[in-house]
């Protein structure tokens, strides 16, 4: 590193290594940008009876909005990551299947270290036309009741239809306690009708989840909302479950004219899809604050000799000692970086992949 060079390390990801997916020869970066931009700008291929509906999905940080995104999208075009703010700025997922055109939002709460983050979870509800909300059931400080954002947003949409989602529920070891969660998340009541609860939560369990809840839920403050229409419960690895939910939301469309064409996945641009995938792995593998103070620079998107997409991204940092955090020992920490976000980007454009990133001390 310094001024003249840069740490590179390089690990080219191949079919071979994914043989699920189809290889094919990838255009420059600007083909890939200017089929994107005519999908998005002209006028969608409307069917003769199009439905659509438009999802916002909210919910706590961390409750798993980009992973359930990508499962019902069917590929993994979001990026995933236990810290906040992943992507810079909102995108949206699409799903078309027949005549029905699914348009889900996920949405980003506040956070401090950019003021451009800044963001009002309740803006999208305005046009949409179904709010899920997601519950991480194994979260044990957060499950016990919704998050306040969530809440406020509810709350002054009170007449926009909801669905709570209950997510990893195969990592809750006392199963029992579902019926209580069900319970204090929805009020006792789902579509109009009170629930009747046939068992009751032993008293010691009670007792532990308000105890872990103490530092988020004053007493008699609100925990819940009465006015979910629909309750669903997914596991972290099942996907039979997904499609149950999937297909509710196509039968929830109404009639209407499609908002995107029906080969849009993502309404992000390849390269922020590429920026937004390796900005996940240092969001990962980096500590606190350093991932986002690293700057990212495309270099070289273009096609290589085998038909494979060859992208070189350098990895501008503000510390030397960021320098030797990022390529880690012998290289090995951005070696993997290289290797995992190589893999996921080969997943979301179907094609091989060969990605080079290099390290450089900002000037």
């Amino acid at each position: 590193y310094g001024n003249d060079s840069a740490l590179d390390y390089i690990l080219g990801i191949t079919k071979e290594d994914a043989p699920s997916l189809v290889g094919q020869h990838p255009p420059p970066l600007s083909a890939f940008k200017a089929e994107q931009d005519i999908l998005l700008g002209h006028q969608p291929d409307q069917p003769e009876n199009p439905k659509i509906l438009r999802i916002a999905i909210i919910g706590a940080p961390n409750a798993g909005k980009s992973t359930l995104s990508n499962q019902l999208l069917g590929r993994k075009v979001l990026p995933v990551s236990k810290k906040v703010h992943t992507t810079r700025r909102n995108a949206q997922g699409v799903i078309t299947k027949d005549d029905t055109q699914l348009v889900g939002i996920k949405n980003w709460p506040k956070h401090q270290l950019e003021k451009t983050l800044l963001y009002d979870p309740c803006k999208s509800l305005k046009n949409a036309d179904l709010v899920l909300v997601l519950v991480d059931v194994s979260d044990h400080y957060t499950r016990n009741c919704l998050h306040p954002e969530v809440l406020k947003c509810l709350a002054r949409f009170p007449d926009l239809p909801s669905i709570l989602v209950l997510n990893k529920v195969d990592l809750l070891k006392k199963k029992f306690l579902l019926l209580y969660l069900v319970t204090e998340l929805t009020e006792g009541v789902v579509n109009g009708k009170k629930l009747k609860v046939k068992s009751r939560v032993k008293p010691d369990s009670l007792t532990e989840l308000t105890q872990e809840n103490r530092k988020h839920v004053r007493e008699k403050a609100k925990k819940g909302w009465p006015g979910f229409k629909e309750i669903f419960m997914l596991a972290a690895t099942d996907r039979e479950e997904v499609e149950t939910l999937k297909r509710y939301l196509l039968k929830q469309a109404r009639p209407g004219p499609w908002e995107f064409h029906s080969e849009v996945l993502t309404t992000q641009s390849p390269q922020e899809v590429c920026d937004n995938i390796i900005r996940e792995k240092l969001l990962e593998y980096l500590p606190e604050e350093v991932p986002y103070t690293v700057t990212q620079r495309t270099e070289v998107w273009e096609e290589g000799p085998g038909g494979e997409l060859v992208i070189v991204q350098n990895l501008i940092v503000q510390k030397e000692t960021h320098v030797k955090m990022l390529v880690g020992s012998r290289g090995h920490l951005i070696s993997k970086i290289a290797q995992e976000a190589g893999s996921d980007l080969m997943n979301a454009f179907l094609c091989d992949v060969h990605l080079k990133l290099s390290v450089q001390l900002k000037k």
